[in-house]
């Protein structure tokens, strides 16, 4: 920052812009929890358990249709506070290939 002399009067660094940001893990664990996959998706609190450290977050379960799973994952990812998401989601059934034939 300068003031209006334009002399150096203090330093803005990436951490304080982001300060605004960061959230308290558990915050973002219940909000995602309760936010996303239970009320945006109808999902069980046993199909799918959030971790989060530093607003890294872990996502492990199963949902039913494979199409769902970058759908958690994107949702996740738009959560305040989330710095990364990292998905180890299994699906019952794969929506996302056409039926055989026959």
């Amino acid at each position: 920052m300068v003031d209006e002399a334009d002399r150096l009067v203090g330093i803005v660094s990436r951490g304080d812009l982001l300060r605004v940001f960061l959230r308290r893990d558990e915050a973002i664990r219940e909000e995602i929890t309760r936010d996303v996959l239970r009320d945006t998706l109808g999902l069980a609190r046993t199909d799918v358990t959030v971790d989060v450290r530093d607003g890294a977050v872990v996502l492990r379960g199963t949902v039913e249709h494979r199409g769902l799973v970058p759908v958690v994952e994107q949702l996740c990812r738009g959560v305040d506070g989330v710095v990364s998401v990292t998905g180890d989601i299994a699906f019952r059934q794969d929506d996302t290939r056409p039926a055989p034939a026959g």
